[in-house]
């Protein structure tokens, strides 16, 4: 589901769950690979990736079908937490965006400090105007620190579906690669910036961010934040 390595002083973080959707196991499991890495010392980045031909489809709509009422607020703390975690992280984060990326798994990739992305497939897009379940307050927070407020009124009003160069030309990406250059040059880029101070780096994020941190945090988890 998760697995872990380390290229060049960077922590290589691989998705393998197919289509990558969040259900309790699959963050937990996500969790526990961030522990691992927290737990090092030492200069070192983190860079995100899925497998073939997706980052992440978003929520595991099926598994939440089949949960009770009660599980689902504190499966929406988790995930919003799971955000805060990465928008606060204490190394450099790159998401190599190899394939589609929707929703939840967006929001997601938007978490990180910087995204590179796959050149001839794949999408990037905010399609809950055309599902009916709006983003969280706190998942807003992070879309509204991250991109172009032009580029946030399109993604979230239309749906768009953004191929590599329209994301790059909205600011949503930083880079676009080859879909056999896409992980490397994450990880060439994450370790450029692997001997950023891990302390400083916490606190220029929470100082950059702390309010989207404390919404994340904050939010009851009542209703899940996107699909």
């Amino acid at each position: 589901m998760i697995d872990l390595g380390i290229e060049d002083g960077v922590y290589v973080l691989r998705m393998q769950n197919g289509e990558n959707r969040f259900n309790r196991g699959f963050l937990e499991a996500l969790n526990g690979a961030l522990d691992e890495v927290e737990k090092s010392s030492g200069p070192a980045a983190l860079v995100t990736t899925g497998d073939g031909k997706f980052y992440s489809n978003g929520l595991d709509l099926e598994w939440m079908m089949a949960q009770s009422p009660s599980e689902l607020p504190g499966f929406g703390t988790l995930l919003q937490r799971t955000f805060a975690r990465l928008v606060a992280f204490p190394l450099v984060t790159v998401a190599a965006v190899n394939g589609h990326v929707f929703a939840a798994g967006a929001a997601l990739a938007m978490s990180h400090d910087f995204r590179v992305m796959r050149s001839d497939r794949g999408y990037f897009c905010f399609p809950e105007v055309d599902i009916g379940v709006p983003f969280s307050a706190g998942v807003m927070a992070i879309l509204k620190s991250r991109l172009p407020s032009s580029t946030l009124h399109e993604a979230l009003i239309t749906g768009r579906r953004y191929d590599a160069l329209a994301a790059l030309s909205g600011g949503i990406v930083d880079a676009v690669y080859s879909e056999s250059d896409v992980l490397p040059e994450a990880i060439e880029m994450a370790s450029a910036l692997k001997e950023k101070d891990r302390a400083t780096l916490v606190a220029l994020k929470r100082g950059l961010y702390g309010k989207v941190i404390e919404q994340l945090t904050d939010d009851p988890g009542s209703a899940p934040p996107g699909s």
